[in-house]
């Protein structure tokens, strides 16, 4: 089996027809190897390589009654100069090649040329295109005899770095240029953009370098293999440590810093002493094949341990953290899991998660205690049959007598008997809020034994953490409710309000504020906006001081409602059954802007107008004269009137309007 991976190694699968790179998937399987050795080998011909066609060819070999075996390796690696290793004692000196195996021990290398060395290594950790930063002649001897490397190059790219080598593959000076024999020679592990070899320079955050000096080399590698370090590439320094190219697979140079932050302190906590120098993603490691005070800078190995960092961190994590286990679906297939009840038919489950959102007149808290009555006394909720069941509201805005006194109120409005009012539970924040993410500890500890259905947390932006328009920070952020209703069992509901501006041009779930984590991330988003009313419903309820509004939907568990219409009358909501504010449009759309063109305005209410109307419709900066005519349902020369009252807040140009302070 040895002889095997060695044999392979000394083939260059780019030699190869199509048929003998067949016949070698075939013997590696024979044989019993794993897929990713032949996947492995064959990625280093860049030409022809296709990620997934090894797995496709793999799967298809079923044996036969004169299988394709081993030797079969053997003798095409002994047609090209091969010999088989022949070591009397069978163990691996420090400085053999390490080639990964799944769990299989690693075969031993014939030696390869320097310029087979650094071919290896552009192979494995570049991509073609990648331009690459080395650094041979130009280096300098510090106060302390150190040889310093300088910036070096950054021009050429793996795929002519390459090229080069194998026209000169005995001369790797012909290539690289002649280095100082004393120093040895440096080259960057990350892909560069060509223009520099500063950190913003990197293109690639992929790979992190460790290196220790405080442990024998031997100890160094048993150590990586045995914590099965994702490296890419093994290099010796030829003096006394070794250069681990270790995958981290970052997305760009924040997520790198804390994966390498996190690499190095694993290692610290496993005795590995790693050198934190080494973080930039732009640091420079030791060029394989070149030579150092008389020894060879050696490529020691490639693609040893774990395939990825993913890979990597389920091996450190997976046996300790507290994820479910992976379950198949035919073990549900004649005995699903019952589907949580319905907390509000046909909105929301019990252990789902809901957003209302709406601007700051929309009476939200008050709504918000009208589902809490709701749900304690099994009634209608706006319409939606909610199951009886007990809720914790958590007050964060309102003083705990003005809370209490208005839970008081809306019973009365809504002629309800405080039978049930036991079954709300009320907790007061006012002054104690801390993040959510510190809250919710605490609250999962205070509700552990209240068998409740339902947490409704009003408002969010009281214990908001990060920023709010940072899909990253949000969605941190709104893991704290999920952790709620995995912990409890509870349904979670809290409320959030309307980013600035006119909003009825938006769809109802892009008009909360901030990142769109709030909408896409419940099961259930409720948003309210208010309507404009013509002049014939205004007066029909002057007397009540009402306004109406529209709630729309966006389910994950149930199909969408039809838009349901209501008014506010303070303190409570009631729906609108006489289908009064069923032709009202929202406040903001193109509808309501001609609407409220019919009404009297004053000066500072057409200002406004103006101003809702461009924000709504610019796009790039600026509204055709023609588009603001057709919103407001007015002349061009009003437009032109209104720019000018205006006081040049705006101006106009060919026949378009912009922002004045957008213009030169």
């Amino acid at each position: 089996m040895n002889n095997i991976l060695s044999a392979l190694n000394r083939i260059s699968c780019a030699d190869l027809t199509h048929d003998e790179w067949v016949r070698i998937g075939m013997a590696l399987k024979a044989e019993g190897y794993d897929l990713s050795v032949w996947d492995e080998w064959s990625s280093r011909d860049t030409q022809r390589y296709h990620p997934g066609e090894c797995a496709r060819r793999w799967n298809s070999f079923r044996g036969s009654d004169s299988p394709v075996t081993g030797a079969t390796i053997v003798k095409m690696a002994q047609d090209r100069g091969w010999t088989p290793f022949s070591g009397t004692d069978g163990c691996m000196a420090w400085d053999d090649v390490i080639e990964y195996d799944g769990d299989s021990q690693p075969d031993p290398v014939p030696a390869r040329k320097p310029s087979e060395d650094l071919i290896l290594y552009l192979q494995t950790l570049f991509d073609p295109d990648d331009h690459v930063g080395y650094v041979t002649n130009d280096a300098w001897q510090n106060e302390d005899g150190k040889w310093v490397p300088s910036k070096g190059v950054c021009d050429r790219t793996a795929a002519e770095l390459i090229e080069s080598l194998l026209r000169h593959p005995d001369d790797l000076g012909a290539t690289v240029g002649d280095w100082k024999p004393e120093a040895g020679a440096w080259i960057r592990f990350n892909a560069l953009d060509g223009e520099g070899v500063r950190n913003e320079n990197v293109i690639s955050f992929k790979y992190a370098l460790v290196e220790s000096d405080a442990m024998p080399v031997d100890e160094q590698i048993a150590m990586y293999r045995r914590l099965e370090l994702p490296i890419a590439a093994l290099v010796s320094s030829a003096h006394k440590s070794v250069h681990a190219i270790v995958h981290v697979d970052a997305g760009d140079q924040q997520e790198y810093r804390k994966r390498v932050t996190y690499l190095y302190d694993f290692l610290a906590s496993h005795g590995v002493k790693v050198d934190t120098q080494n973080r930039n993603p732009s640091r420079l490691s030791r060029m394989p094949g070149v030579t150092r005070d008389g020894q060879i800078q050696k490529l020691l190995g490639v693609n040893i341990g774990r395939k990825s960092w993913v890979d990597w961190m389920d091996f450190v994590e997976g046996t300790t953290d507290e994820l479910p286990g992976l379950i198949s679906l035919s073990a549900y297939a004649t005995d699903p899991p019952a589907l949580p009840e319905e907390l509000i038919e046909g909105v929301l489950r019990r252990g789902h998660k809901m957003l209302i959102s709406g601007s700051s007149k929309a009476g939200k808290s008050f709504l918000l205690m009208e589902l809490s009555i709701a749900i304690a006394e099994g009634k209608p909720w706006l319409g939606f049959p909610c199951r009886k069941g007990r809720v914790l509201y958590v007050n964060l805005e309102i003083d705990p007598a003005s809370c209490v006194n208005r839970f008081v109120k809306i019973y009365e409005a809504l002629g309800y008997s405080r039978e049930h009012m036991d079954d709300i539970i009320v907790w007061n924040l006012r002054g104690h809020a801390v993040p959510l993410d510190q809250l919710v500890p605490k609250l999962i500890r205070r509700v552990r034994d209240q068998k409740l259905d339902a947490i409704i947390i009003d408002p969010i932006y009281k214990v908001i953490t990060g920023d709010e328009n940072s899909a990253s920070d949000m969605a941190a952020f709104c893991n704290q409710f999920d952790r709620i209703c995995n912990e409890t069992g509870c349904s979670t509901i809290y409320c959030h309000h309307h980013s600035k501006g006119a909003q009825g041009a938006k769809r109802a779930m892009d008009r909360a504020s901030g990142s769109g984590v709030f909408a896409r991330d419940p099961d259930a988003q409720l948003d309210m906006i208010e309507l404009e009313l013509s002049d014939e419903v205004r007066n029909m309820i002057a007397d009540k001081g009402a306004t109406g509004w529209r709630m729309e939907c966006s389910l994950r568990e149930f199909q969408n409602f039809t838009p349901v219409d209501f008014w506010f009358e303070y303190p409570i909501h009631r729906l609108d059954n006489g289908d009064s504010l069923k032709a009202m449009p929202t406040q903001g759309s193109p509808e309501a802007g001609r609407m409220k063109n019919s009404h009297s305005k004053s000066s500072e209410n057409a200002a406004e107008e103006f101003r809702n109307a461009f924000y709504v419709q610019a796009i790039d900066g600026s509204v055709s004269v023609q588009d603001m005519m057709a919103y407001l349902n007015i002349s061009d020369k009003t437009v032109y009137a209104r720019i000018k009252k205006l006081d040049g807040e705006f101006v106009l140009k060919k026949g378009r309007v912009y922002r004045a302070e957008d213009t030169d």
